[in-house]
């Protein structure tokens, strides 16, 4: 590498793989379509499967696996359900590590998964407006869309947004033709609410019009999935939850994240790059404790068990190292003054935070 090779440079260069890909034909570095399979797992008793697929047909998934040494396992096909149905999804098989949302991610199927049990297993998500982080390839807020009001696939570069809108195309006879699906430029360096443009003739690709701000004002459901993979990213993703959560209505995110390990030479050890730096932003369970003065807002993380969420994506093995968090906004008033102090302020259920600043 040259001296004046910037990091940047580096990253743009440096092709990346998702172990998603590993079943791809070789030697395609262009955009591929998958199709991911989606059925009722056997240990789910869902009557609203049905309701909410009417057109899908017997399937039979043909899935590639490894042993505990590495090697490749003979494809085998298998019955996974009376009823399924195809997801189609466009993607890279590599990309450079600016545009890892050109592919699919283990993370982005786990976060698929909890959304399909929960739209199988109740109606909580029935006629609600979401925002997905990073959205990627969309895989997760497409399949949101079939019961949700209006989804808003969010990420940054017009190559993923593109990619994003053929990804809808591909797959409009699932989705629920009574939603809608917006594919918006979000830059989490950038202010929220971002600048509206009143002209709709010169609005660009992706921007943002008022009543869709406003809409995403009164959502309240965010998603995210492999947006963890340093710190830096970790830090914006934080500001821009601040400014999404603080405002409008109540939101909680769903979050999925890979830890991925790499040998640190500051640390000397095996690490997972930002995993601990996002912990740092979280307080777990219903109580914001043991915060510095002027940390406050906080953001309060409950890790869900992956393994009591059945599978109903095929075509992946999840591993050990992903998770799924609940974040929520811990919202209060600050005043003010000069010196901080914090003290906690009870409410009905559980304990906030709230931050005093009186004068010297």
């Amino acid at each position: 590498m040259n001296g004046g090779d910037s990091n940047e440079d580096t990253e743009e260069r440096r092709q990346v793989m998702s172990e998603v890909h590993l079943g791809c034909p070789p030697g395609i570095y262009g955009p591929h379509i998958s199709r991911f399979t989606i059925s009722v797992p056997s240990e789910v008793e869902s009557s609203r499967f049905n309701e909410l697929f009417k057109d899908e047909e017997s399937c039979t998934e043909q899935g590639i696996g490894f042993d505990e040494d590495g090697d490749l396992l003979l494809p085998r096909r298998r019955q996974v359900s009376r009823r399924c149905f195809t997801m189609k999804i466009q993607h890279n098989i590599t990309s450079s590590i600016p545009s890892v949302g050109l592919q699919v991610w283990k993370a982005e199927l786990v976060l698929s998964d909890f959304v399909l049990h929960k739209m199988c297993t109740s109606t909580v998500f029935d006629g609600i407006v979401s925002l997905e982080l990073g959205a990627g390839t969309g895989l997760a807020g497409l399949l949101l869309a079939r019961v949700a009001e209006m989804v808003f696939l969010t990420d940054h570069g017009d190559k993923i947004l593109d990619n994003c809108v053929k990804n809808i195309q591909l797959n409009s006879g699932v989705l629920n033709h009574q939603g809608v699906v917006y594919v918006r430029e979000l830059d989490w360096a950038h202010p929220w609410p971002p600048k509206v443009s009143l002209d709709l003739a010169s609005q660009e690709r992706f921007s943002w019009s008022s009543s869709e701000v406003e809409e995403v004002q009164k959502a309240s459901l965010l998603l995210a999935a492999d947006v963890i993979y340093s710190d830096d990213l970790t830090d914006a993703l934080f500001g821009i939850l601040e400014r999404l959560m603080s405002q409008g209505s109540g939101k909680v995110l769903y979050l999925a994240l890979e830890k991925r390990y790499n040998f640190s030479l500051d640390d000397l050890d095996v690490v997972a790059n930002g995993y601990s730096h996002f912990r740092s932003y979280l307080r777990e369970g219903d109580k914001c404790e043991g915060l510095e003065p002027g940390s406050f807002p906080c953001f309060r993380g409950l890790r869900i068990n992956v393994a009591e969420i059945p599978q109903y994506v095929g075509e992946y093995d999840r591993g050990k190292d992903v998770e799924l968090w609940q974040i929520r906004y811990n919202k209060g008033k600050v005043l003010k003054f000069g010196l901080s102090f914090q003290i906690p302020v009870p409410e009905p259920g559980r304990q906030a935070c709230l931050n005093l600043f009186v004068a010297k």
